[in-house]
């Protein structure tokens, strides 16, 4: 597998169709127009992507899939006002057109006193610019792909006569690169790739109206030699499914509620969007003046860090070419750091923090948390309550931070796992629920660019039958 990446190719390479120097002369020329239009400042960014998804079903070929997209998208301002236009064509004409569509647009735009570039003290110089090892190509042909995700549904399969059916098994190789500048003195852009597997079984108890449970298991990273084993991901997933055979409702109650580490990276999700710019702004979080407040618990601390090496989450800068920086967003449950854009950071008279297209490999942690407190350690901290593996509906206000989601997992008594639950609600307020965190698992799993273990909350109310 090559690893190398097209950053400073004359040629394409690596599957793509054009090289990082004619993206370079594209963005140029689109800024040497916009100038010579009139504009007081413009920024353009040149993008392809290419990649291939294989899907199986009940060990038949489905569907085989290949995509390509171009893009040139381009940014006009006329002092206080901002026009954007986009293409997918490439000629010099085409270009040229999209930005006086983007000139046109500003000229009609009302001022916004917030809107324009970074300032230039807050861009990342170009020899700031980490190889942060994000692209790793995977030439792997529709002919392999389908035997991956034949082996993977095979295992699934395989574990129990109870699965009986599946959904269907998917392999994914994905990959891009993109090269941007602006007139505020920012140039630079990179590749990177993203593959997968995935699998989802279905379980079934035997009779005419015999109950069904599915589920899925899936691995990704940037690099395929690093994705789990098609076996493995099919066996896990099959567990998963047979594991919720049996679930019945349970009553009405309030008890302490255990998140599985995929679904506690949404509650981290969900911190994370109370305090970007745009709800700060628009007034529209439970957590407006945060900054140095006790939001978690005294043993939390929350971390960013761009520059984990293949990192989902890991950038030299974000999307308006600003300097990104490792640093500490939550410190023993205090709020120290906003998520801001240039434009988010002006709206709140603040600074941007390098956060324009979002978090970068943020990671939850608990200075209780001792190695080895895997999921079964968990599971004795909860003691009797719930133990959640699934969320279902989008019951979530961020302006009042009430929470209230469908649920299903297993209903837990004495740190043991009793039987499987479905058909529940679990509700409660975000702004308690993070204050009420009561212990994280060192079981950490990486969904997206979000890193936590299993989070333990001492109580939610819990709707039953």
């Amino acid at each position: 597998m090559k690893t190398n990446t097209p950053a400073t190719a004359s040629q394409p390479d690596n599957g793509f169709s054009y090289s990082r120097d004619h993206f370079e002369a594209l963005v140029d020329h689109a800024l040497a127009h916009a100038k010579k239009l009139g504009a007081s400042d413009a920024g353009a960014e040149a993008s392809e992507g290419c990649g291939l998804s294989v899907s199986v079903r009940k060990g038949a070929l489905e569907n085989v899939e290949r995509n390509r997209d171009k893009s040139l998208s381009v940014t006009v301002y006329l002092g206080q006002r901002r026009g954007n236009a986009n293409t997918s064509d490439f000629s010099r004409g085409a270009i040229e057109q999209t930005v006086q569509a983007a000139y046109d647009i500003a000229r009609f735009t009302a001022e916004d006193p917030t809107a324009g570039l970074p300032d230039e003290q807050d861009i990342a110089p170009t020899h700031s610019h980490r190889d942060l090892q994000l692209f790793h190509p995977w030439s792997v042909d529709s002919e392999e792909a389908a035997r991956l995700a034949l082996r993977c549904e095979a295992a699934a399969l395989a574990v129990d006569k109870r699965i009986t059916n599946s959904e269907g098994a998917g392999v994914s190789a994905q990959q891009s690169h993109f090269f941007t500048a602006h007139t505020r003195g920012f140039r630079g852009g990179y590749a990177s790739s993203r593959h997968s597997i995935s699998v989802a079984p279905i379980a079934s108890l035997p009779g005419r109206h015999g109950e069904m449970q599915r589920d899925a298991w899936y691995s990704s990273q940037r690099n395929a030699l690093e994705l789990a084993s098609p076996e493995s991901v099919g066996r896990y997933a099959a567990q998963r499914a047979l594991s919720r055979l049996g679930s019945r409702k349970i009553a009405t109650t309030e008890c302490p509620v255990l998140f599985e580490a995929p679904l506690a990276a949404g509650l981290l999700g969900s911190f994370v969007q109370a305090v970007s710019g745009g709800s700060l702004y628009r007034k529209s979080s439970f957590l407006l003046d945060s900054l140095g407040q006790q939001v978690f618990p005294e043993h939390i601390d929350i971390s960013e860090d761009p520059f984990i090496l293949g990192g989902k989450g890991s950038s030299p800068f974000d999307e308006e070419g600003v300097r990104v920086q490792a640093r500490q967003v939550v410190e023993a449950g205090r709020v120290q750091g906003y998520f801001l854009s240039s434009y988010s950071a002006r709206k709140l008279g603040m600074k941007t923090t390098g956060n324009a297209g979002g978090s970068h490999n943020l990671r939850l942690s608990s200075r209780l948390t001792r190695p080895g407190e895997h999921l079964d350690e968990m599971l004795r901290k909860l003691g009797t309550g719930l133990f959640v593996i699934e969320l279902m509906g989008q019951g979530v206000n961020y302006v009042t931070g009430d929470y209230s989601r469908g649920a299903s997992g297993f209903w837990v008594e004495n740190g043991q796992i009793a039987y499987p639950v479905q058909e529940i609600t679990i509700a409660g307020n975000l702004r308690e629920m993070l204050r009420d965190i009561v212990a994280v698992g060192a079981d950490a799993y990486s969904y997206g660019a979000k890193t936590v273990g299993s989070v333990l909350i001492e109580r939610m109310k819990i709707a039953g039958s």
